[in-house]
């Protein structure tokens, strides 16, 4: 399932992987996704579109 919503993707990373959006957690993802060169980042973005790679930035965001 892809995250429509901010509560559907804090629901799926919390509740469905049990993935506590700590600090650390947040501050290595955005390492990633924030940078284009990365495979990780290319291979999201091939798997799941950069709209919702936009989306997740923005989240991880307002996290932050």
């Amino acid at each position: 399932m892809i995250a429509r919503t901010y509560d559907d993707w804090r629901r799926c990373i919390e509740e469905d992987c049990g993935i506590a959006l700590t600090q650390e957690f947040i501050k290595q993802r955005l390492d990633v996704y924030t940078d284009a060169s990365n495979s990780e980042t290319k291979k999201f973005i091939d798997l799941y579109g950069a709209e919702h790679l936009n989306n997740i930035v923005r989240w991880l965001q307002m996290e932050n």
